[in-house]
């Protein structure tokens, strides 16, 4: 398992909460920032160091991007 800090951790709790497994089922920043009570630009931050550790990937779309857990 991947070292995790304190906040990408709490993202990770939430969108295991969310449920956003799988593409079907991904959910936007904004989605995981409410959930995870963080400020956006924190959770920013984590969604994209995550997406380098390899624990979540990013769906670009036309608006919002879409993440969702490979590991969990």
């Amino acid at each position: 398992m991947v070292e995790l800090t304190p906040i990408e951790q709490a993202v990770v709790e939430a969108m295991k909460e969310l449920g956003a497994t799988s593409e079907e089922k991904k959910k936007t920043a904004d989605d995981i920032a409410k959930k995870s009570n963080r400020p956006k630009g924190l959770v920013n931050n984590a969604l994209n160091s995550l997406v380098q550790k390899g624990v979540i990937k990013r769906i670009a779309r036309e608006k919002a991007a879409g993440y969702y857990l490979v590991q969990q």
